[in-house]
């Protein structure tokens, strides 16, 4: 018996049988181009990521996403890449803030595991809320996931026994600035213990591989840049964090709570304003001597224009080249492969100008494949 005699798709969900690959119940590559075909595809990869939840609430989503029909005429009509655009996170993460917010018991009874109707929780929830829904589409998502940090020092541990200096660091995307405090957790890479040991926040990915060299680092500086900053002292801006957190990984959410109070602690410095023209500016800044100026950024180059992504390389290659012993550069990148079959974390030191991948990681930092 096929998956579809089993399987109930309600009719006017803009997806009819036809669409769907028999014995899977998954969507057609035909069904894909549609605003519903990229919720089921961006379902299982949540899936695949370990979260059930939202892979039960994205597929919800798809079936009944014309209940929201301005909702769903925004990621019909999407002008670019669906899945770079990350749209579907940004629809799993309004819906969150609803059932945070209480005011659809329905939809927060669901979110606490009362009952297990999606399709109804979420339909309703596309229904009342499209204009609401509508506005988190518009800007990209902001997860700021400071377990991403733990890859990113494992990066300046690298660098930092290359130059044994200090490190001025600059951001680019920085969202609320979480990531430029790293220096302000600690850390268990591989049985490596690194960064603050007396930090609130202890960040232990599942480690593969070899265990890195350790090496100490130190901070001497961290500014951040991205076009709308949030604010860990503003509620609107730690509510919206919270909701891109997936809500069936609780361990996420006590980790990125921690990471908020730590910022309201040690407020991070972060301009608002678009990214290459201030690291532009950034780097046309004269560079202290016995420091090395380290350019990084995680999941950010995603939402550059193709165009702009070289030219944010050129731009950053051009000034590399520049750079002596005395005046170093190092360029961290942790970012999805251009086909998105992985997450790459790079790094790049001028002034030799040697790129080395050094893992493979969990989107979030769950894990790392060191190599």
């Amino acid at each position: 018996m096929s998956a579809l005699a089993t399987r109930k798709i309600p009719s006017a969900v803009g997806l009819s049988a036809r669409d769907f690959v028999a014995d899977t119940g998954q969507p057609s590559p035909q069904a894909i181009d549609t605003g519903a075909g990229e919720l089921f595809r961006q379902a299982g990869i949540c899936r695949s990521l370990g979260s059930e939840f939202v892979g039960d609430v994205l597929e919800a989503a798809a079936r009944q996403l014309h209940h929201a029909r301005k909702t769903e005429a925004v990621i019909v009509s999407w002008p670019g890449d669906r899945a770079a655009a990350a749209l579907a996170m940004r629809l799993n993460g309004a819906l969150h803030a609803i059932a945070r917010r209480g005011v659809l018991p329905d939809l927060t009874a669901l979110y606490c595991g009362d009952h297990a109707d999606f399709d109804r929780a979420i339909g309703e929830a596309l229904a009342k809320f499209d204009d609401f829904i509508l506005q988190w589409l518009r800007d990209p998502t902001q997860t700021n996931e400071v377990g991403r940090s733990a890859a990113l020092m494992a990066a300046l541990m690298v660098a930092a026994r290359q130059y044994g200096m200090p490190f001025e660091l600059l951001e680019l995307g920085t969202s609320c600035g979480l990531n430029l405090n790293l220096g302000r957790y600690g850390y268990d890479l591989g049985g490596v213990a690194v960064g603050d040991p007396r930090s609130s926040l202890q960040i232990a990915p599942e480690w593969r591989g070899p265990s890195p060299l350790p090496a100490p680092v130190e901070i001497r500086s961290a500014h951040g840049v991205d076009l709308h900053p949030l604010d860990a002292r503003d509620a609107d801006s730690c509510e919206r964090l919270l909701a891109f957190i997936w809500a069936d990984q609780g361990h996420r959410i006590q980790r990125l709570e921690r990471a908020l109070d730590i910022a309201r602690e040690h407020p991070p410095q972060i301009d608002e304003a678009e990214a290459i023209g201030w690291i532009e500016r950034k780097l046309a800044i004269p560079q202290t001597s016995g420091t090395c100026r380290v350019v990084f950024h995680s999941m950010f180059r995603q939402y550059l224009p193709v165009p702009e992504q070289a030219r944010l390389a050129d731009l950053i290659t051009a000034v590399g080249q520049t750079a002596t012993p005395e005046r170093p550069l190092a360029w961290v990148s942790l970012e999805w492969t251009p086909t998105r079959s992985e997450v790459r974390l790079s790094l790049t030191c001028w002034p030799d100008g040697e790129q080395r991948v050094l893992a493979t990681c969990h989107p979030y930092g769950e894990w790392i494949d060191w190599r």
